[in-house]
């Protein structure tokens, strides 16, 4: 079995973008953001039942999630975010399961990114390792205001809906720095790389 490494961090922590280097260096991505976008198009099943515990109100007129409708509902209703969350995280995890299996042989470990690794505690019994990507909150907040249209208050808001930075960065087994420059926060991809291969090999 290949080392599951558990990718995750806060919000414009730069998770995507450390993701990216370790594809480039060899590794086997699987996203659980990119498979809930993939299960949040028109005709899913999880769309199904979206309209049937929701409304249809919250699918667009293709047929597809209303992120932006539901993103307001399940921020200010914790109830109506599980709800949400056992629509979705079952089948996220069977896909996430799946597709461990088909994973080429060439990689020489594979990286699970799950936002909220530590808050869901879903893929304990998955990954060897965890790998936290940290940086500051000030960072994080012009990150996000910076390459969408959130304002400060609002990106604030889901960073205190996430566990604290303390807690996750004590949780992790791993650690990238990424407040400072690209380069070094290369080189930390780099080293964990050539650590994760060695398990790999093991």
């Amino acid at each position: 079995m290949k080392p599951i490494i558990g990718l995750t961090g806060g919000i414009g922590c730069g998770k995507s973008t450390v993701a990216e280097w370790f594809v480039e260096l060899g590794a086997a991505l699987i996203d659980t953001d990119v498979i809930a976008h993939e299960m949040s198009r028109s005709g899913s099943p999880a769309m199904q039942d979206v309209a049937s515990v929701f409304g249809p109100e919250f699918l667009t007129g293709d047929g597809a999630l209303d992120r932006v409708k539901m993103r307001q509902l399940v921020f200010a209703d914790s109830e109506k975010r599980k709800q949400l969350e056992s629509i979705f995280h079952p089948r996220i995890r069977a896909e996430v399961m799946r597709r461990i299996q088909q994973v080429s042989n060439d990689a020489p470990y594979i990286l699970l990114a799950v936002p909220l690794l530590f808050e869901s505690n879903a893929y304990a019994d998955v990954v060897a390792r965890s790998l936290v990507v940290d940086c500051s909150e000030e960072t994080q907040i012009q990150r996000v205001m910076d390459r969408s249209s959130m304002t400060e208050a609002q990106v604030r808001a889901i960073i205190a809906s996430q566990m604290s930075r303390s807690e996750r960065v004590n949780r992790a087994t791993d650690l990238i720095d990424n407040g400072r420059s690209l380069e070094h926060a290369r080189q930390q991809v780099l080293a964990l790389h050539d650590h994760y291969t060695r398990m790999g090999s093991r």
